[in-house]
């Protein structure tokens, strides 16, 4: 089986080969030591009888020792290249260890009871409040947050945006009738007076300008009369129109009650009662509404809305000085300050966390642990072999050198005991 370079392995993979290396050369020294022991026990235990204790001691150590090697390396492949039945375990069984693997976290740890009664003993709203309460963590989940709504927003066809938009502004406000509405408005501003205010600033607004722009009466009225009249007379005429509409404009504004304003106020209520209840009325400002905004305009109003609230809110998203991140991390921090001092609203949130997290668990159990089946079916035999045994090799490793131990032990136990019952 080709090994992974080791240039290849993360660093702690690398510090598992070498520990695992090291421990081989330990088993295996530790076989060569009893091999060489009992070779020498073997040739002198005619002089020294006592050897012979100290070769059966060695063999049951080789003994448990190759045992020991067979078992272990058969997990990961075939000993000495033989393809020995039942041997390289890991590699010829692997989908099927993946989907035992997998049913064994499904049904011991992906149940419902198993989850509730962990979560249950897990204080999550107050330990999340404690973090989100600190600023730091607030501007940061505010700054991740920010991130993923930018790529949201970034990813969104503006076409389709637009589409949407002018979809939603024609069936929400362009088809619906805006005469009633308008009249009802219109009628309820009249009737508390609200409209008086504007009255008012219309008649400055005049009162100003007439200040202003006298000279604009001159001919205004005069160069309508006969080219016989004296100019003295022209200059009378427009020196009277123009004080009377200042004496006009000055009487509106100082009197409430004058028969200007009483005339717009009636203007006013009959154009309110007529946009709700007159037809003709109705018509015409339905006719202009769609005058005012057909289909051209209604889509570079929806694309002009997109558009500036797509950069605004890029803006505002990338910028950490921006009101929006200010105040989301404020919100989150202090969402963090209830959750740490409200026991209501932890046994709440707790709640709503056990119950969705049961609820996704018993539904998707199965999709869940499928991904562990899934994964090891598509690992490559050879490197999950590899992982595998550089999880585990280095302890596996200990079982050789128990097994040598322990063979010569018993090894020397089994003579002993043959030794003193047949002689």
């Amino acid at each position: 089986m080709a090994r992974t370079p080791t240039h290849l392995l993360s660093p702690a993979d690398q510090v598992r080969r070498r520990g695992l290396r090291t421990m081989k050369g330990v088993a295996l020294g530790a076989l060569i030591f009893m091999a060489v022991l009992f070779a020498f026990s073997f040739a002198f235990q005619q002089e020294i009888p006592a050897l012979a204790y100290v070769r059966a001691a060695a063999e049951g150590g080789m003994v448990g020792a190759l045992a020991d090697w067979f078992a272990v390396t058969a997990l990961f492949r075939h000993p000495l290249g033989i393809p020995i039945p039942h041997t390289a375990i890991i590699p010829s069984r692997k989908d099927e260890i993946g989907q035992t693997l997998g049913e064994f976290v499904e049904t011991e740890f992906l149940r419902g009871d198993v989850v509730r009664t962990k979560l249950e003993q897990t204080a999550i709203s107050a330990r999340l409040g404690e973090w989100l309460s600190e600023p730091a963590h607030a501007e940061r989940v505010a700054a991740e947050a920010s991130v993923m709504a930018s790529s949201v927003v970034q990813a969104l066809s503006d076409d389709e945006v637009r589409d949407v938009i002018e979809e939603l502004a024609r069936e929400h406000l362009i088809a619906p009738d805006w005469a009633p509405p308008v009249g009802a408005w219109l009628g309820r501003i009249i009737d508390a007076g609200g409209h008086h205010s504007a009255v008012d600033l219309v008649a400055d607004t005049i009162a100003a300008w007439l200040e202003a722009n006298k000279t604009a009466f001159t001919g205004l009225v005069s160069r309508r009369l006969p080219s016989w009249v004296p100019s003295v007379a022209h200059r009378f005429v427009d020196d009277t129109v123009y004080n009377e509409a200042v004496k006009l404009v000055a009487a509106v504004r100082a009197d409430p009650q004058h028969p200007a304003r009483i005339a717009i106020d009636g203007y006013l209520a009959r154009l309110a009662d007529n946009l709700q209840h007159d037809p003709a009325t109705i018509g015409r400002f339905e006719d202009a509404k769609l005058a005012v905004f057909d289909s051209p305009r209604v889509r570079e109003l929806a694309a002009e809305v997109w558009t500036t609230a797509k950069a605004g809110l890029l803006h505002s998203l990338a910028d950490p000085d921006s009101g929006l991140r200010r105040r989301a991390a404020q919100a989150l921090a202090e969402i963090g300050a209830r959750l740490t001092t409200d026991a209501a609203l932890q046994r709440r949130v707790d709640s709503w966390v056990t119950d969705a997290a049961v609820f996704l668990v018993d539904r998707y159990r199965h999709d869940i642990a499928s991904i562990i089946t899934d994964t090891v079916e598509r690992w490559d035999p050879a490197e999950t072999t590899e992982k595998i045994e550089l999880m585990v090799g280095r302890d596996l490793q200990y079982i050789r050198l128990n097994g040598t131990i322990v063979g010569a032990l018993a090894g020397l136990a089994i003579f002993s005991i043959a030794h003193a019952l047949l002689g």
